[in-house]
């Protein structure tokens, strides 16, 4: 409920802090005291439009704060913990209004959209006036609200979730279907892809290795051919190893004539023949080890090539060709299984269809069960609300091909206000007066069943007076048993069964001339004068007072 309400700078408020309790309060005042003034601002606490003009003249900004004290496991907090907002205490919302017009909004000191306020703010509080277009007048929600009624929220989550399984299902069908008719206008490509690909076979890292191989073998060839030359030097017709022989055997023959002369010949010349041996040898052995195929080259080559036309083709790196033919197999695949898997799919279609159909009819049934006992309700609160020749009537238009997580009913709430004229919608055929009771009707039947925690209605008495005023007084008194009720009220009636009355007044500031508007809390004997002025006008009489008294008596 409302805890408490405290506005700053706001049109002709300049400071003013309210408390509230649960049950049923009122405001009065003289017209023009600034009741709709308080609402505004009220409003403006709750995520309503923001205007400049309605900052206090003088100033640059007027704040709005209203303070809500609320169970644990009410909706209005789980909507702002949906946010990340901290909401452990009384659940705090605040309106900054700046004179050039803009806003800032917060809940629990904590910066928030206007949207996420206003979402919050329906959760908390429902406003209702004459010409009041929201809640009960919205037929957006009248399939919501009968639902709360029956207590069908359990069949509705049921259908909802029917409803979600059968567009999976449906999507789930449609995305196959789509996939099988793409691959069917790409079969011939896809068969003639995977006939090229599975041939060619290629593997993840082969192009790689092929052009490696492939720049050695290309090296190799250029080096064999220097070894080659290398090796015709030494053992060819130009090699220097049959001249140095000779010159050897030459100087052993002439060894024993000067040996300190021809040995050390002898030695170096052997130490050479032996060296160039040598080197021959190692020549021979890298000539060896270098040799390949030239069709090795000429195979590598053909199929490094291969491969990087296979990737030019199919736009892809070569490492990525398997997994190319992997999923042309897979399409060709969905294509050849997809008829049987879509049979399959059809089945679950059916089936998630028959399932959504009969949780929607039952849901369905039980909201015409719920709309006659509504009617029925309703209807028993409209007599001493001077509505006894009006009929309430919720209707419920079925169309079973109109499927939506809802179900397939439009409900909507419509009157006849005299016998023989034709049933409208609330907002088109009541008047303010009748529409303002009709909405008190109806909230008094669903004050229990999904309703915000605090409601206001602004001048619901307006143009009504007597037995009709004390019936409305009674609604309001037993309303206000199972919800917060605040009423900006006329009506003497109806401020006599209140259980804590607030006085609205414009006063002047001291000092500065100024007029400002001021509420005050009434005891006993302020709240019965109050009422006098109400029965009386401007001059209150002791005939007045002693009304006065018998309406507070009676009121109990």
């Amino acid at each position: 409920m409302l805890a408490q309400l405290s506005v700053r700078d706001i049109v002709l408020i300049d400071r003013l802090d309210l408390t509230f309790a649960s049950g049923l309060s009122v405001l009065t005042g003289e017209t023009g005291a600034g009741k709709s003034i308080l609402l505004d601002a009220f409003s403006l606490a709750l995520g309503g439009r923001g205007d400049g003009g309605l900052v206090r003249h003088g100033q640059a900004q007027g704040q709005v704060t209203a303070a809500f004290d609320l169970p644990l496991a009410h909706p209005a907090r789980a909507a702002a913990a949906a946010q990340q907002l901290e909401v452990d205490g009384d659940l705090i919302l605040r309106r900054l209004q700046m004179a050039d017009g803009r806003t800032r909004a917060f809940i629990n000191d904590q910066p928030v959209s206007v949207q996420i306020l206003r979402a919050v703010g329906q959760e908390l509080v429902e406003i209702h006036g004459q010409h009041d277009d929201r809640a009960l007048m919205d037929p957006a929600s009248h399939r919501a609200i009968l639902d709360a009624f029956g207590g069908l929220a359990s069949q509705a989550a049921r259908v909802a979730d029917a409803a979600r399984r059968l567009r999976a299902a449906e999507e789930e069908r449609a995305a196959r279907l789509a996939a099988i008719e793409a691959a069917r206008k790409e079969a011939d490509f896809l068969r003639h892809a995977v006939e090229e690909l599975g041939k060619l076979g290629p593997e993840t890292g082969e192009e790689e290795q092929l052009a490696a191989r492939r720049q050695a073998m290309m090296q190799a060839e250029k080096v064999v051919a220097e070894l080659n030359e290398a090796h015709q030097a030494l053992s060819g017709h130009a090699s220097p190893v049959p001249v140095l022989s000779g010159a050897m055997r030459r100087l052993e023959r002439r060894a024993d004539q000067a040996p300190q002369l021809v040995e050390p010949g002898i030695r170096a010349l052997d130490a050479a023949l032996v060296a160039l041996e040598d080197a021959a040898g190692v020549l021979e052995q890298s000539l060896a080890d270098a040799e390949f195929d030239p069709r090795e080259l000429e195979q590598t080559e053909e199929r490094l090539f291969a491969l990087r036309a296979a990737s030019r083709k199919y736009n892809v790196a070569a490492d990525d060709l398997p997994a190319v033919l992997a999923r042309f197999e897979a399409e060709l695949d969905n294509l050849d299984a997809g008829e049987k898997h879509l049979d399959a799919l059809g089945a679950a279609v059916a089936q998630a269809e028959a399932d959504y159909v009969a949780a929607a009819r039952k849901l369905s049934d039980g909201r015409r069960k719920a709309a006659t006992a509504l009617d029925k309700a309703v209807s028993a609160e409209l007599p001493p609300l001077k509505l006894e020749r009006a009929r309430f009537i919720t209707e419920v238009d079925s169309d079973p091909e109109a499927r939506g997580p809802d179900g397939f009913d439009r409900v909507s709430f419509v009157v006849q206000t005299n016998p023989g004229a034709r049933p409208g919608p609330l907002m088109k055929v009541a008047s303010g007066g009748e529409l303002s009771r009709f909405m008190l009707a109806l909230k008094v039947v669903l004050a229990d069943r999904g309703s915000a925690p605090t409601l206001v209605f602004d001048e619901i008495d307006t143009g009504v007076g007597g037995a009709v005023a004390d019936a409305i007084g009674q609604r309001l008194a037993r309303l206000a048993g199972k919800v917060q009720v605040i009423c900006v009220t006329h009506a003497p009636q109806v401020a006599a069964r209140a259980g804590h009355h607030y006085l609205i007044a414009k006063e002047p500031v001291a000092k500065t001339g100024a007029i400002a508007t001021r509420v005050a809390a009434l005891e006993a004997r302020r709240r019965q004068e109050e009422i006098a002025r109400m029965l009386a006008g401007s001059t209150i009489t002791e005939e007045a007072r002693a009304a006065a008294a018998r309406l507070l008596d009676g009121a109990g």
